[in-house]
């Protein structure tokens, strides 16, 4: 038996047509609404890197200016230091490295410096009398108001001076005591040291090999001033021992 179709075949195109269409249409709005997400996504992640990439510049400036201070405090420092330098060796008559070159001038062979300490302290010592005039020797006749006033100044309390004095403590080891004798016959005549005394001399023993540890006392000169080429000397004595 035939079968009898009435709907016409125009109609059965067109609405397959519209399904694909609605199919087409739904297919593009979920990849448009795929790629808005996508850019939002996108765009969000932009702003937080753009936020952490900005902070991590504002630290980068701020350790750059904190550099920049280093460095500039380093610069005074160093401009300090020579200043400082420069006051200690205005200030002491004698510098510390020029005294350290003339212990290692005179060091005997195998004799080792282990350390070295120059302590300044103030000492009052007795002013020198002042010199008497002439007309003060000659003879003149004074009242007794005078008489007593002499008798007065000769009894009060001598005068003192205050004096700088520069004290030297060495300590160093040797092989022997003759070592130890000839360093200090060295340093005795040396035009920076007033007196050497020998504190202490003991026998020390490390892995089998016996030497003398010593430590001397001595102090410098005073009223002792070296010229720039006496220093010149010691140093340069100093460089071509090393």
């Amino acid at each position: 038996m035939a079968t009898i179709n009435f709907v016409p075949n125009d109609y059965i195109q067109q609405r397959q047509s519209s399904r694909a269409n609605l199919m087409y249409l739904t297919l593009l709005a979920a990849l448009l609404g795929g790629i808005g997400v996508t850019f939002s996504v996108i765009k969000m992640r932009q702003s937080v890197v753009g936020r952490e990439l900005a902070a991590i510049n504002a630290k980068m400036m701020e350790a750059k200016e904190q550099i920049t201070q280093l460095e500039e405090l380093k610069t005074k420092g160093k401009t300090m230091m020579k200043s400082m330098v420069m006051t200690a060796e205005l200030l002491e008559p004698v510098p510390r490295s020029v005294v350290l070159a003339c212990l290692t001038n005179n060091m005997p062979s195998g004799v080792s410096l282990l350390e070295m300490q120059l302590v300044e302290k103030e000492n009052k010592v007795l002013a020198a009398p002042a010199a008497k005039s002439v007309a003060a020797a000659a003879p003149a006749k004074t009242t007794q108001y005078q008489s007593a006033a002499a008798k007065n100044q000769k009894a009060a309390a001598p005068e003192t001076k205050t004096v700088l004095v520069s004290n030297l403590e060495i300590e160093g080891i040797a092989p022997s005591d003759i070592e130890v004798a000839s360093f200090i016959a060295s340093l005795s005549g040396s035009i920076l040291l007033d007196s050497v005394e020998l504190v202490q001399s003991k026998e020390q023993d490390i892995d089998g090999v016996k030497f003398r540890q010593f430590r001397l006392r001595t102090s410098l000169k005073s009223n002792l001033t070296l010229t720039k080429e006496d220093i010149s000397k010691i140093r340069k004595k100093r460089e071509e021992m090393i």
